[in-house]
Order: C-alpha cells, then structure tokens, then sequence
C-alpha cells in the first residue's frame, strides 16, 4: 500500500469554515523533502486555491524518489491538448513520477464558476481521457492527431507545437469518482480511481468496484494494475483532548457533503437518504451552523476514521486495508516527535500488503 498526503501536512478541510492553516506555496519544496526523507510513497495537490501544476513543478526540483500527482485537477474547463502538455512536462521534470489525476465538477461550479455549458460528466470524461491519450500519441510516436467526438475533434499538431517524444511516456490517468457510471468510465480508460471522502468501504467494494469491471470489460482492459486512491475522511489529534476539535471538524464535513446532490449516492448506500435530503434544504437555507446537528455518532463512525497519531494508523489499515491501494493521510510537524511519528506512518501503512486490495478490485 501507497501513503500519500495532501499540503499542508496534517491538512483537514472542515468543509464549512476556511481551513486553520492555509497552503504556504514558499514551504512545497521543503515538505516535499520532509516527505521522501520519511519514507512517504507521494505527495499529491489539489485544485483549489492554487495550481497544482506550478506546486507539483516545486516539489518535483526537490526531490527525486517521491511520486506527485494531481488529487485532483479539474479537466473540463481546460483543453486536452493544454492539459496533455501540463502533464507531458511535469513527467518530464519528475522523471516518471507523475500521476494525472482528473475531475470533473458538479454542475453549478462548471456553469457558474467557470463559465461554461454543461454536459453528462460521465460521457464528456471519458471522451477528454481518449482526447489527452490521442495528444500523448501524436507527440511520443509521431501518430497524426485525428480525434472526432461529441466534444471536441483534434487533428492540427505543427511541429512548433510538437512537445515530442520523453522518456517516461506512460502517465497513469486517475479519475476522481463517486457514482457508478464515472467509475465504469474510469475502469474503461484510466488507470485509478480515486473516491470521493464520502465513499465507505463497502460502497467502493460493492458499487464502483464493480462498476469499474464493467468498464474494462467493455474495453477489454485488465484492472491488474488499476489503483484505488482514497482520501479518507480522518479525525485525528496528538491527544485525546485535541481530538475533540478535529472530531467537530469531521461531523461539519460529513453535514456538509451530505447536502451536495452529486454525493447522494454514497449516502444512499448506507439508508441515509432523508438525512441527506435535509442536509440539502439547509444548505439551500444558508443555514449552515444547523448542518452539523443532523450527523449522529452512529452516522460519524461510519464515515470517518478517528483516533490519536498513535492510533491512527492501525485504524486506517483496518477500515481501508482491503480495498483501497493508496490512503492519504499525514500530521502537521511541529518538532522531532511530530517528525518521528510521520515516519513511523509511513512504515505502517506501506508495510501493509495491498494483495487483498488488488483481490477485491479485479474480482
């Protein structure tokens, strides 16, 4: 199993305030060395604040093991050809150590945040995915650019634009995915899946994992190396008293994905639909200080992992062990404690055999 870890070390997003301690673009480089000394299988960055293209630049000059990746990038509002060259670089400055992972953003953001005409997600990614491919073929084997679907229909590449050939041609592609139709897109043309917080181990197993074969049969691929990325929602603290706070943060979370319509899914699966039914009407409301309220202890466990540094690992393990490849998770470091622990993480959970996991992806 892979460890990874979002910026900044420890990150938690509390889903309805503004994060405690926000990004510093001036420390990628640092943390990144921090990371690969301690042992950390990979750094990944997320498009919210900050292009994580030009943050991945900084980590990839800082190191040379540690592989980076995307987790994830938004696809739709950029062009393949501008995103194939975004991740042709980053390859060729990490030397094979990149990752693109691609998501593509629930309506109103596509609309109303970048200004764009919407379409079925499912179809238009897999169509991007088979578009970015075309590009990487047309440079790495001077293949002619001839790509025509719904979307889009690429067939200009004028050697001033040829990026041509690099070493590490192979990018791997991941897709960031909840409901079934993108997970059977995502076994059908990437190489990985990463799930949304929100999705429960037996949700990955008994509902994209599935879906997920479907694709691949339908495109007669093997998922042998295909990985399942999750980013597990963890409530987590050096003390018992410490913890309280991040478990708050994590109840708001959880509220706070409920009321988002494109996660329902998820809640479904576990019977939770009416309270997710009125997660959204309080959001609509604006009335955000009484989402929290709506998520029980039961309802907490379910969805997030919660224990002390020193526990933490052993509980990750035995939530996502058997079904998930990679796991994101790191803690802030504060001093050589906080340092030691990290390394100890790291030799935890990327001691752990991924076999049942790959068992439970491939059927």
């Amino acid at each position: 199993m892979r460890l990874e870890t979002l910026l900044p070390l420890g990150k938690v997003d509390p889903g309805l305030r503004a994060p405690d301690r926000p990004l510093d673009i001036h420390a990628v480089a640092a943390n990144a060395e921090l990371l690969e000394t301690v042992g950390y299988g990979g750094m990944v960055v997320e498009e919210t604040k900050d292009d994580p293209y030009v943050l991945l630049a900084l980590a990839a000059q800082a190191t040379t093991d540690l592989r980076l990746g995307t987790a994830v990038a938004m696809a739709f509002p950029r062009s393949p050809t501008i995103t194939a060259l975004h991740a042709w670089t980053l390859q060729k400055l990490a030397r094979g150590r990149f990752t693109l992972g691609l998501g593509s953003q629930v309506k109103a953001h596509v609309e109303r945040r970048y200004g764009m005409a919407w379409s079925a997600p499912g179809p238009w990614m897999r169509e991007y995915v088979q578009a970015v491919r075309a590009v990487w073929d047309t440079w790495q084997n001077g293949t002619p650019l001839e790509f025509h679907g719904e979307h889009y229909d690429l067939s200009l590449m004028v050697p001033l634009f040829d990026a041509g050939p690099i070493e590490h041609p192979d990018v791997p592609v991941h897709l960031a995915a909840v409901n079934p139709y993108m997970c059977s897109v995502a076994g059908e043309v990437a190489d990985g899946i990463r799930p949304h917080p929100v999705c429960t181990p037996s949700y990955i197993r008994e509902v994209m994992l599935p879906a997920a074969r479907r694709g691949a049969t339908r495109s007669g691929r093997s998922l042998d190396g295909f990985r399942v990325c999750m980013k597990p929602l963890v409530a987590s603290a050096r003390t018992d008293e410490e913890l309280e706070r991040t478990v708050r943060d994590a109840r708001a979370r959880i509220a706070f994905y409920a009321s988002t319509r494109g996660y329902l899914a998820a809640f479904e699966h576990l019977g939770l639909e009416d309270m997710a039914g009125e997660a959204t009407l309080l959001s609509r409301a604006r009335r955000w200080e009484e989402l929290p309220a709506l998520v029980s202890d039961d309802v907490l466990d379910r969805f997030a992992v919660i224990g002390t540094h020193d526990e933490i690992g052993a509980k990750l393990l035995e939530r996502f062990g058997d079904v998930v490849t990679d796991v994101e998770f790191s803690i802030a470091v504060r001093d050589d404690t906080d340092r030691a622990r990290l390394a100890d993480l790291a030799s935890e959970i990327q001691g752990h055999d991924d076999a049942p996991a790959r068992a439970a992806i491939t059927g």
